[in-house]
């Protein structure tokens, strides 16, 4: 399995047979440097944890070049197919879709949904985060946007991620300090890989942070936006 970061939450997801895009806020990320065309080839599915734009990002665009599959929240996906999207696959918190050679399962998060239209906030479901769990693989668990909660013990018990994308650029999301003490609390996690830092001046800049207040346990990786693991 591949795992490729592409800048805030965004990530690139290889399995045998299926090429995951998640959250894929690339063209609107000024950090954002590569090549789409390149980095979004092949792309099966496209899974959202939520409705805000550096989030949903490029997704439409991309569907309808590739034919990918969107997976979201009821609310995104009707919201999407308005836009023209044409393959979308909804479910919501606590269900389990299963598509080809890996399943995908909705977890609580904390914090909103929503798009601007005309200058307001357009209600678009509740925020989730997505465990995926391929058949040859590590299971990973992406946390989306979120605050520390009691019952990430559950998402640890029911589905026992073992790569965590985890937030940590403060603000909107876990900042450093906090995202390291719900890994060390409630995950045994092999290897984390934070997210959601660096990309706007409100978030923090680096995960530093999250890194130093880990204390080297459980493994970190920190890749360059377009750098990629093999797990």
């Amino acid at each position: 399995m591949k795992i490729t970061w592409l800048g805030h939450s965004a990530f690139r997801i290889e399995t045998r047979s299926s090429v995951i895009l998640i959250d894929p806020f690339l063209r609107g990320n000024p950090k954002f440097q590569l090549d789409f065309n390149a980095v979004t080839a092949g792309a099966t599915h496209i899974l959202l944890t939520h409705g805000h734009d550096d989030h949903v990002g490029d997704t439409v665009e991309i569907a309808k070049a590739s034919g990918a599959q969107i997976v979201s929240s009821f609310e995104v996906c009707v919201n999407l197919a308005g836009q023209g999207a044409s393959n979308i696959n909804p479910g919501n918190t606590g269900g389990t879709i299963t598509l080809g050679d890996f399943k995908a399962s909705f977890t609580p998060a904390f914090h909103s949904s929503s798009t601007i239209v005309d200058g307001k906030p357009v209600y678009l479901g509740n925020p989730m985060g997505i465990v995926v769990t391929p058949t040859d693989g590590p299971t990973i668990y992406h946390m989306g946007d979120t605050a520390i909660f009691s019952d990430m013990a559950l998402v640890h018990e029911l589905y026992h991620p073992k790569i965590g994308l985890i937030p940590v650029g403060d603000r909107f999301t876990m900042g450093g300090k906090i995202a390291a003490e719900a890994v060390h609390r409630y995950f045994a996690f092999e290897s984390v890989i934070p997210c959601h830092y660096g990309t706007f001046d409100l978030l923090a800049q680096t995960p530093d942070e999250f890194v130093v207040a880990l204390g080297g346990k459980p493994r970190v990786y920190v890749p360059a936006i377009g750098e990629t693991l093999e797990v």
